[in-house]
């Protein structure tokens, strides 16, 4: 977070990856149980809040004509939802400033979501407590509250159910983006229709999670995981040989990160990961 002049408050949110992710079927409540790994990545949303007489919002950057600017937007809602949580009746302009694809699996929605939160909170000086936030950042997505955490985490329930996890050593990724993104909405039914979940209660990777704390990419790569991947597949099938190049190129590991379209290749290298993303530039298989 960056401190500015009292009327303004700039806060920056990762996006993620999941590393793994298993999926059980559709509750009672139409949500689907989950168990992920988590991981944040340096493509981050930079959201800027000023002191305003209402509330409004403006966006630049990756896909910004994409961006909502009206009562749906995440963000926008963010700050409302704090201001009702404390009753006040300030207002807020907020400046999205993307880093991270629209609807491509990695949470930019929600990480714009999360630095609203706390830009606000300072801006607004209400000084609530991270668990409170967190609490708060639950009701307006499963992926919110991991866009405050960061770093590395277990995410059980919808995904909102944090523990943060040990990860040593640093990991490079090249991400394949797409232009046209997909509905999270659309996948999961597409993974009903396809696969249907597990019986039982998901569970976090245990060999995966043994990887992140020894720092071994190689035993990190061949963990990788997604259970909405085949259902991503069967909604974008051009993503196949997205998946293949980079296979191809050498990663030590590649997945569909999340709901997709985003494809996540794990480099052993900066330079392997500059290496792959040449690759999958001269394939044309990625828009970014």
């Amino acid at each position: 977070m960056t401190q500015r002049p009292a009327h303004q408050v700039l806060v920056r949110a990762p996006g993620k990856v999941n590393l793994s992710l298993t999926v059980g079927r559709p509750m009672p409540d139409g949500y689907h149980p989950l168990a992920t790994v988590f991981q944040a990545v340096s493509l981050v949303e930079e959201v800027t809040a000023t002191a305003a007489d209402g509330f409004g919002l403006t966006v630049e950057g990756l896909h910004a004509d994409r961006v909502p600017t009206d009562g749906s937007n995440l963000a926008l809602r963010a700050a409302r939802r704090l201001a009702e949580h404390v009753g006040i009746d300030d207002g807020v302009h907020l400046h999205i400033r993307k880093g991270v694809p629209v609807a491509g699996g990695m949470a930019g929605g929600s990480a714009d979501a999360a630095a609203a939160l706390l830009a606000c909170d300072t801006l607004w000086r209400t000084g609530l407590p991270r668990e409170e936030l967190s609490e708060l950042a639950a009701t307006l997505g499963a992926d919110v509250p991991f866009a405050l955490l960061g770093h590395t985490a277990v995410g059980r329930g919808r995904g909102d159910l944090l523990t943060p996890a040990l990860s040593r050593g640093e990991y490079h990724w090249t991400l394949a983006l797409q232009d046209h993104g997909l509905s999270t909405p659309e996948v999961f039914r597409a993974f009903d229709e396809v696969l249907g979940g597990v019986d039982v209660e998901p569970v976090p990777d245990r060999v995966l999670l043994q990887a992140l704390s020894s720092g071994d990419p190689e035993a990190v790569g061949l963990a990788l995981a997604n259970d909405l991947q085949t259902a991503a597949l069967e909604l974008a099938p051009h993503l196949a040989e997205t998946l293949a190049v980079a296979e191809d190129a050498g990663a030590l590991g590649v997945v569909v990160s999340g709901s997709g379209p985003t494809v996540a290749a794990l480099a052993r290298t900066r330079q392997h990961a500059i290496a792959i993303a040449a690759a999958l530039t001269a394939a044309g298989v990625a828009d970014g």
